[in-house]
This record gives C-alpha cells, structure tokens and sequence, in this order.
C-alpha cells in the first residue's frame, strides 16, 4: 500500500474590512500608539461588522483557498476548523462553513486549541488523510475575538483581531508528492497553567460567553521555552535545522516573543514571516494569514521548507514542518 503524502494545494484568507488602528484605541482606552507598538509590535487590527459571524470569515477564506487551488467545493470532503470564537454552542461552525460551500459530502467538525489551533488541525486533518479516509481537506482558521475581549482592559484589548485563514490539503502518494507536504508536527497541552489565558464564561460554567483575561508576564515567561521546545523537537525528528529552513512562520501575538524566539533557535531575522503589525493577534487564524501574505508577495515558493509554530490558552502549543 503506497504511503501518502498531505500536500498544501491552496492558500487563502479573508479579514474584515472595518480597520483598527491604535490612535482609534488610544481615544477609548488608557493606552498609546507609542506604548502598544514598543509593547507588541502591534499598529492595527480588524474588527468584524455587526451581524458578521466567525462562520462568514471562514467561508471567504475557504473560497479565496479553492482558488488559489484551482479546485471547486465539491472536491472537499474534510472541513477541520480551528476557532475557540464558534457561532453558537452547536452545531459546529464547520457545518454552516460546509453547508455554506455548498458541500453535502464527507466530514465537517471543530477544534479548539486557541492559538495553537491552526498547527493542532493540520495536524489532525493530515492524520486523516494519511488513512486514505479522506482526499482534500478544507484546514481553516477562523475568530471573532472582538466578541469576547473586554473593551476597558487595555492589557488585551488592543492584541487582538478578527479573521480568517485556510488551507486545503490533498492526499497524493509519496512517490508522486515527492518531497512536498506535512513532514512532522508536534502537539503540547499543559492544563495546569489554564488559568493564565483563559475566557471568564461558558455553557457549563456561567452559562455566559464572558470575556478573556490573562496574566501578560506569566503567559511572555512560558512562551519562549515552549516554542522553543516544539521546534527543536521538529528539528530533532527530521534532522532539519535553523539552517535548513527557509521560511519561519511563528505566532503572530508579539513581536517581542517572535524575536526572542528566532533569536534563541538561532533563525536568521530575514527567515522570519511577520505580519503581527497589520492584523495583531487572530489567534487559531494568524499563522493561516501570514501565510497567505507570504505566498501571495512572492516569498514562500513551491519547494520551500517552511517551519510553523503556535502557543495558546491551556497552555498549548505546537510546531510543524511543511514543505510547499
């Protein structure tokens, strides 16, 4: 039996058309241009409309994704979300994305990791595909953190943004994927540290959808190491290296936390796709984003080994390699 490969056949995105900025912040919150960019690297944000669902975001991404695949809705028969923002509590949201494109076929759910949501679903739809179970995968990320921050806390107001990334993956047999497609991935969760990220409501709890809070110091303390700690593992089951990259696509929270890590792992600061200062932090939705920009300006080319890494909420965090 041919083993199989899941290659990235399109990338896509879609962010709100309502933008931003941090002079806009600075006039309802205590807060500064000055004192958000030499704190997060953050200068802007988007913010969805009134009425405008993470379900919305989703499907533009997953349309602007087929796309670029040269591919129709019809040829899917996977939809892995990544949102800790749903529509509602159930169905999932990837059911609407999936009645939205029209599909009628295969599986649909969601997955919730918050930041780390993207790597943690590429993961899980790349181990679907390897089965054979399923052919294409829609693999997309999606929030409306808008609707969950706490509009006075200027701690974690102006961090966040809406949007939306996807991508599709296609199960093709090694020898003809060659080199491309998912080389390794690497999961982490540490629930004892959930109360340093966490949102303040739920069904069960407050039977509210409440707002996120978070220990800023404490959550900048964990992440280098746990970043760092993912990628070396990648690093170590691969025998790829800092070096052998070509592309670096990190978290998109913090431009601090990005330097300190690229520093750390030792990646050359021209390897390092950044783009926190144009949408801050989308959570499960940054890395697809970054991507998006990367591919479309011409930096991430077909052959390209691009390492991905993500840390979020729970804490959890996680890395992968893929070759494009």
């Amino acid at each position: 039996m041919s083993v199989i490969r899941s290659v990235v056949r399109g990338v896509g995105s879609y962010l709100p058309e309502r933008l931003v900025t941090n002079a806009d912040l600075a006039a309802e919150v205590d807060t500064s241009d000055e004192w958000i960019v030499q704190r997060t690297g953050i200068r802007e944000r988007h913010i969805a409309a009134d009425g405008q669902m993470t379900s919305d975001l989703g499907v533009r991404a997953a349309r602007s994704a087929l796309a670029d695949a040269g591919l129709e809705a019809s040829d899917i028969d996977l939809i892995v979300l990544a949102t800790s923002t749903p529509d509602q509590t159930f169905p999932a949201t990837a059911a609407t994305i999936q009645a939205e494109l029209g599909i009628t076929h295969g599986a649909a759910f969601d997955l919730q990791a918050v930041c780390s949501g993207f790597v943690f679903a590429l993961s899980t739809a790349d181990a679907h595909l390897r089965t054979g179970m399923f052919k294409r995968a829609l693999v997309i990320g999606a929030e409306t953190f808008s609707r969950i921050l706490d509009w006075t806390d200027r701690g974690t107001c102006v961090l966040f943004g809406d949007g939306a990334g996807a991508v599709v993956l296609e199960g093709v047999a090694a020898e003809a994927a060659g080199a491309r497609g998912v080389i390794t991935s690497h999961l982490r969760t540490d629930g004892r540290h959930r109360t340093k990220l966490y949102v303040d409501g739920g069904p069960s709890s407050t039977q509210t959808v409440g707002h996120l809070r978070m220990e800023g110091r404490e959550v900048f303390r964990h992440a280098v190491g746990m970043i760092t700690d993912v990628i070396e593992d990648a690093f170590a089951a691969t025998g790829e290296s800092a070096d052998t990259i070509q592309w670096f696509v990190p978290h998109q929270a913090n431009r601090r936390i990005i330097d300190a890590s690229a520093q750390k792992l030792q990646i050359a600061p021209g390897k390092v796709v950044t783009t926190v200062d144009r949408h801050g932090n989308t959570s499960a939705a940054y890395i697809k984003l970054a991507l998006d920009v990367a591919r479309k300006d011409g930096r991430i080319q077909d052959g390209d080994l691009v390492l991905l890494e993500a840390m979020g909420g729970g804490f959890t965090w996680a890395s992968a390699l893929v070759r494009w």
